[in-house]
């Protein structure tokens, strides 16, 4: 377990925060080790009826923490990830209902993560943005499946390709969202959105929930785009979007094929 996550549980209610506020809640590899076991346990507990993601500080997420990424070598690619994949499987395998409240920016899986939640409510100051191919990466839990299925292609390339951030009260016309609330209710409007869902008869639940979510879909999909995610990452692209970053300056990809 990782200071960074805090795990708790109450009125059979699984509490996953992100405690990592000086860092904007960047996501490291102990943090989705934390997130998977939690979200894995909960599976295998009666005791849970529902699970509700929430983050300390004033963001939700900044994504993934770019030095484990930027850091890795082209022969541990493959392996830097493996539990952000663990993560991901263990959201899509969870028959119990998963809420997110959401304040801030909640950049990449900060906001792909909240295409595998049932119940999402935002603070109206949150701020979605999906920003991989200005990594020169690509989108990664299934969100190029779910993204479009969700809000149509054209909205959703526009935020995939181009990184832009959508806004709070257009990701809830957009469907992205259940409620769009003050910063200062998110978290009592969420907690009661998963309180009531607990109560809920849990088989009912989660055979609708898997009904509807088709996990063994959206595992291929992650599947296809974690193969395509690792072969960019090794790109000369990626290299120089990552330096860049480092840099504090703007990648030049047109150099590339000069």
């Amino acid at each position: 377990m990782t200071d960074h996550v805090h795990v708790t549980t109450a009125a059979q209610i699984l509490t996953l925060t992100l405690a990592r506020p000086e860092k904007k809640n960047a996501l490291t590899e102990e943090m989705y080790r934390a997130l998977a076991d939690a979200v894995e346990a909960a599976e295998a507990d009666d005791g849970i009826r529902a699970i509700l993601i929430r983050a300390e500080g004033d963001m939700f997420t900044a994504g993934n923490d770019i030095a484990d990424f930027a850091n890795v070598g082209a022969d541990a690619a493959a392996d830097v990830d493996k539990h952000v994949h663990r993560f991901l499987r263990a959201l899509v395998a969870s028959s119990r209902p998963v809420i997110a409240a959401v304040q801030g920016r909640a950049v990449g899986i900060g906001t792909t993560l909240l295409l595998h939640c049932d119940i999402v409510v935002l603070a109206k100051d949150a701020l979605l943005s999906t920003p991989f191919v200005n990594l020169a990466l690509v989108p990664e839990a299934a969100s190029s499946l779910l993204l479009p299925a969700r809000i149509g292609h054209v909205r959703a390339f526009e935020m995939l390709a181009l990184g832009d951030a959508v806004d709070a009260p257009s990701a809830l016309a957009w469907g992205l969202a259940n409620r769009c609330v003050p910063r200062a209710d998110l978290d009592a409007v969420a907690l009661d959105f998963a309180t009531r869902l607990a109560r809920q008869p849990r088989g009912a639940v989660g055979a609708t929930k898997q009904l509807m979510r088709q996990p063994a879909v959206l595992l291929a999909q992650i599947a296809a785009e974690n193969a395509e995610f690792g072969a960019r990452l090794r790109s000369d692209e990626a290299r120089e979007a990552f330096a860049a970053f480092a840099e504090r300056r703007s990648p030049d990809f047109d150099r590339l094929s000069r």
